[in-house]
């Protein structure tokens, strides 16, 4: 008798290295070795699935990541991070032999954006926003984002916001935009 289990795979295509996760195990997908574990950045504590946007917002969700320590929730926080892919499967594997029955379903196509780390006696959780790929498509160059890589366009080898970590808010400048929630004749 075959025994199947299901099993989530994620995918984070940093340059210079993918972080390759699975949820318990180790498992070869994709001439790729999945483990649960990463050396640096820890394990995935949960995902956020993506919402439905409306109007002119896009889908969004949010993955946190466990790192064994700060100076990897701040490698993974770094400015040219951003904008990496991030590919989440749904898998079945056989039992007997630890491999993959067919193709496995992909649920998720993302791209990171920002990062906050959340500290608490003796933990911390690295949480990483995400949108989907296809946001892209919709970018509108009206201004700059108060992020590191923005800035440094504007202001060359300035870089005053490589440390601004944390913050919840994200506040557009140099455009006036209408506020979220508004209908429009």
């Amino acid at each position: 008798m075959e025994r199947v289990t299901l099993v989530g795979l994620l995918k984070l295509e940093l340059p210079g290295r993918d972080i390759l996760l699975c949820d318990g195990g180790v498992v070869p997908f994709d001439g790729q070795l999945y483990q649960s574990s990463d050396d640096v950045f820890g394990t995935v504590s949960m995902f956020e699935a993506l919402t439905e946007g409306t109007g002119d917002e896009l889908p969004a969700g949010t993955i946190t990541f466990l790192p064994r320590d700060v100076a990897g929730a701040v490698e993974l926080s770094q400015p040219a991070y951003q904008n990496s892919r991030l590919r989440m499967w749904i898998a079945e594997v056989d039992e007997a032999s630890g491999l993959i029955i067919g193709q496995p379903d992909l649920m998720a196509d993302w791209q990171t954006d920002k990062t906050v780390l959340r500290r608490a006696t003796g933990t911390r959780a690295l949480e990483i926003g995400c949108v989907t790929r296809s946001q892209r498509l919709l970018i509108r160059n009206d201004g700059n984002a108060l992020t590191s890589p923005a800035h440094q366009r504007v202001f060359p080898r300035e870089r005053g916001f490589d440390n601004a970590v944390g913050m919840d808010v994200e506040i557009p400048w140099g455009v006036v935009s209408p506020p979220r929630g508004v209908q429009r004749a």
